[in-house]
């Protein structure tokens, strides 16, 4: 797998119906011992059995946090069925909103929702699907009065080694949690269009190496704050292995842009500012006389648009988009993921056996 960032392969965490689900049953057994006779002095505690104390405790006090945090946030995540899949969602507040993936709810409008508390089964209605960053918003038609939305947390606040827990449906398991730490912020990931995917480039992902599963799409990925960070969408997977996943590398929306979707979605019933840059353009892989991707051929610039205004025409081969190299479609949106609309770029390309550049105020999808 490339150790690039940008270029992993991943999967969305989506799991079909048809997929069977086994129960493992485990039976533990329990010993005791006697009782230590009265005239017995009691041990003296040794520097070694001060440390052990110290560490029961610390590990205790972990186990305890563990168990505030599960009995915060479970209530608020529920399990989605979008007629022919499985994923998760997160309730955003308590008029029944319920953030989640675009790629869980596919092209459905309406859903079938079980809280991980028990409830009877909710019925749910598409708001909208921003696919452009694989999320979306659904509602309950009706909101039962022990409704908990979820807190969610500061990106501002998330940081690299934290503990985190993931929360969701993997596999069909509702109510699941796993942990782990933040293993890295910043990251920018590609997701596949095959198996029903988006598509989408996303920039600012959460990195983490708490287990995530085909059904974990849409949950939540939570602080020991009880607080939400992000929710869980991508799961590395490793070419090397035939695409079998890559163990404890994980990808979650981070969740500034949760919030910035889900509000506008909410309050206009779409995304009306979507913050993302782009060259407003129709373009396609372009590949050179070894058939290896060479470039993204403009197909046709919207009048008016970024690319239109700096002179850029259908027939023009990018090539560069300031110092990355540009290859295919997805290496052009992963070029474009960290910047905003309004900012300058310097777009390298091709016209006809000449090499051009031209500076790109960039526009917004």
């Amino acid at each position: 797998m490339d150790a690039s960032p940008s270029r992993r392969s991943v999967r969305r965490l989506l799991l079909p119906l048809s997929a069977g689900v086994c129960a493992l049953a485990l039976a533990a057994t329990a010993g005791c011992s006697g009782g230590t006779p009265a005239a017995s002095p009691a041990p003296q505690a040794s520097p070694s059995g001060t440390a052990q104390g110290s560490a029961a405790r610390a590990t205790n006090d972990l186990e305890s946090a563990y168990q505030a945090v599960i009995n915060d946030v479970l209530p608020s995540v529920v399990q989605i069925d979008a007629s022919n899949s499985l994923g998760s969602g997160v309730v955003y507040d308590d008029k029944g909103h319920i953030v989640t993936n675009a790629h869980v709810i596919g092209d459905e409008k309406k859903f079938k929702v079980t809280a991980a508390t028990g409830e009877a089964v909710l019925n749910a209605s598409l708001v909208s699907s921003y696919p452009e960053q694989d999320l979306a918003v659904i509602k309950l038609d009706e909101v039962p009065e022990a409704l908990k939305p979820a807190e969610f947390g500061n990106a501002e606040e998330v940081e690299v080694g934290q503990i985190v827990m993931a929360m969701g449906s993997p596999l069909g398991l509702s109510s699941s949690v796993t942990q782990g730490i933040v293993s890295a912020l910043g990251r920018t990931v590609s997701e596949s269009r095959s198996g029903g995917g988006t598509g989408a480039t996303i920039a600012n992902m959460v990195q983490t190496s708490a287990a995530i599963n085909p059904g974990n799409s849409g949950g939540a990925l939570v602080n020991l704050d009880s607080q939400v960070i992000g929710i869980p969408t991508l799961a590395a997977t490793d070419p090397q292995m035939g695409d079998s996943a890559a163990p404890g590398i994980g990808f979650a929306i981070p969740v500034s842009m949760v919030r910035t979707v889900a509000d506008q979605i909410i309050k206009d019933g779409r995304v009306t500012d979507s913050g993302r840059a782009a060259l407003n353009i129709t373009a396609r892989t372009v590949v050179d006389d070894s058939y290896r991707p060479a470039g993204v051929a403009l197909v046709s610039v919207d009048r008016g648009g970024a690319a239109d205004e700096a002179g850029l025409r259908a027939g023009d081969i990018i090539t560069k988009i300031d110092d990355s190299e540009v290859t295919t479609i997805t290496s052009l949106s992963e070029a474009l993921a960290g910047d905003k609309p309004g900012d300058k770029v310097t777009v390298t390309y091709t016209r006809g056996d000449d090499s051009r550049t031209a500076e790109v105020t960039l526009g917004e999808i």
